[in-house]
């Protein structure tokens, strides 16, 4: 897999997971939307640490910064 992300967008997952997290923990969110937001929440997690998401690579987005040649 080729890497697609990059920092900032890493970074930015990884805070939506975390107040996604929240949201359910403190039964802001409950029932089937918990569900549906922790499993979001895990894809967020995962594709952050991988550092590639499956969709950027469908659609052709980008976000991580290329090496320039010399």
């Amino acid at each position: 897999m080729k890497k697609n992300m990059g920092g900032l967008d890493k970074v930015i997952r990884v805070l939506l997971a975390i107040v996604a997290g929240l949201l359910v923990y403190f039964e802001v969110v409950d029932g089937a939307l918990a569900y549906i937001l922790l499993s979001v929440t895990g894809i967020f997690v995962i594709t952050s640490l991988v550092g590639f998401c499956p969709l950027y690579g469908i659609f052709g987005i980008n976000s991580c910064r290329t090496k320039k040649l010399k």
